[in-house]
């Protein structure tokens, strides 16, 4: 079974899984996350693809390297992430959802009225 899909380099997608882990509180701030091996063997990638993804985390300064101990969620980090997330969502993806819906004539009041409806 193939975890990954083509229209992202793996290190993104990996990114992204520890991204949804520190948002929806699967890891903590303060909390150690799996080790560059752990994700390699688990996920069957190169280590080097798992540390580019650590170092995209760390880039946006929400995790630590403790030398010798890890790669850390800092304090402060589900606020940046969630904050740089929406950022992304909106000059990124909002753009061509909302084109899309206009070519599809779909009123976004029926989205909501739709979802409603499943409840």
């Amino acid at each position: 079974m193939n975890q990954f899909h083509d229209n992202q380099p793996i290190f993104v997608q990996i990114t992204g899984r520890l991204v949804e882990m520190i948002l929806s509180r699967t890891v903590g701030e303060g909390d150690p996350l799996p080790s560059v091996r752990q994700i390699a063997a688990d996920l069957s990638v190169n280590p080097l693809t798992v540390t580019r993804a650590f170092q995209a985390l760390v880039d946006l300064d929400v995790v630590e390297s403790k030398r010798g101990m890890g790669m850390f969620v800092r304090d402060g980090a589900r606020q940046r992430l969630l904050e740089h997330e929406r950022t992304q969502f909106l000059e990124a993806e909002w753009p061509r959802i909302r084109a899309r819906m206009a070519a599809l004539e779909i009123d976004p009041a029926t989205l909501f009225n739709q979802g409603s409806e499943d409840e």
